[in-house]
């Protein structure tokens, strides 16, 4: 799919990867813009700067991305949605369940509500684009944080599903998967994040392999290649593959333990 004339709404739209692909998709000549944002400010001014709409989403609130849809309704429909606003908390099995909770809703269900909102209307036009921004914790695992691994999981595994169902009827799906991403998401003070910041790319990066892969009608999008031998060595032998992360878990705990200042100090 060409970019070029459609109306895309962009969840998270107003930083990071969510602000790169608006700003690609406005110098590939989007109609229009629906930059949807808990950040209302940013969106406000990124809108104005891209000649777009601005609209505060809680993306864990389905009548928030009802709305948003609606908006583009105003600009002729939703050609495509991408899902891109996510979030992240350390731990693992002691993380409370209301921080369970909070990511499940913003980082999956999120996604459940945009394709219920957008599905009916692309099925009737036999036309749409559905993007699923997840993380290559999605196809492999996030060593610092189980519910973000998990809920990861759970987008690529709800991107899969949608292209089964519906690329019979005219509806094409990407499910994004990068490392780390230069972006305020990455906290250097922690060895794991500063291990994905090696080899991180920009937001700007992310838009641009994004752009391509649609233009390819692609399904698995991943801006660092190195991923897709990660992802085919953890199929090959995937015994062998905990047991490796297991000893990166290993060395990135000591690390961090190191780096733990000493009461008092």
């Amino acid at each position: 799919m060409d970019v070029r004339d459609c109306v895309a709404v962009v969840t998270g739209g107003a930083n990071g990867i969510g602000q790169s692909i608006c700003r690609s998709f406005a110098r590939e000549g989007a109609r229009h813009l629906i930059i949807a944002d808990i950040d209302e400010h940013g969106a406000r001014q990124l809108a104005h700067e891209l000649h777009g709409t601005p609209v505060r989403c809680d993306v864990s609130r389905e009548t928030d991305i009802q709305h948003a849809v609606e908006l583009a309704e105003q600009h002729g429909g939703v050609d495509i949605f991408i899902s891109n606003a996510g979030i992240t908390t350390k731990g693992g099995v002691e993380v409370s369940d209301d921080d369970w909770l909070r990511l499940w809703n913003v980082n999956l269900m999120a996604h459940v509500y945009a394709a219920r909102a957008c599905l009916p209307s692309m099925i009737k036009r036999g036309k749409g684009y559905l993007v699923q921004v997840a993380s290559a914790a999605g196809l492999l695992t996030e060593i610092g944080s189980a519910p973000y691994s998990v809920t990861k999981h759970a987008v690529v595994a709800f991107a899969e599903w949608l292209s089964v169902h519906y690329q019979k009827q005219g509806i094409r799906v990407s499910c994004v998967c990068p490392a780390g991403v230069a972006t305020d998401f990455l906290d250097l003070d922690d060895p794991i994040h500063q291990f994905l910041h090696m080899n991180s790319v920009t937001p700007e990066q992310v838009a641009e392999v994004l752009l391509v892969a649609m233009r390819n009608e692609e399904f698995l999008v991943l801006p660092q290649p190195e991923i897709r031998e990660f992802f085919a060595f953890k199929t090959q032998d995937y015994d062998k593959w905990l047991k490796n992360f297991a000893r990166m878990n290993e060395k990135l705990t000591r690390l961090a333990k190191k780096r733990r200042p000493v009461e008092g100090e």
